[in-house]
């Protein structure tokens, strides 16, 4: 790799590690929004809802369509997002 296009990457890169951050706080929050779900969830199957589910990918997909981001790729986000909150959830699920 020549000299400039190394330059080029590394300002790149700096450019996605501060996107990184940004999103890190995104995550802070969305969890703490979902900490509040739970605590309004009595019993452990309502943690997972697949007609919601379905919803909210149809919806992204849309999205990445329209603004013209590969739908495989917030696919992929979103559904790996949306298990690991399930994950937490069961996880930090206290019955009442």
């Amino acid at each position: 790799m020549s000299p400039d296009k190394k330059k080029k990457l590394n300002i790149l890169r700096k450019e996605l590690d501060i996107l990184d951050n940004k999103l890190i706080k995104i995550i802070k929050i969305r969890t703490n929004i979902v900490k509040k779900v739970l605590k309004l969830k009595t019993y452990k199957n309502e943690i997972v809802d697949k007609k919601r589910i379905s919803i909210i990918l149809r919806n992204i997909k849309k999205k990445s369509i329209k603004n013209n981001i590969d739908p495989k790729i917030t696919h992929k986000i979103w559904k790996n997002m949306i298990l690991s909150y399930i994950d937490f959830e069961k996880r930090n699920f206290k019955k009442k």
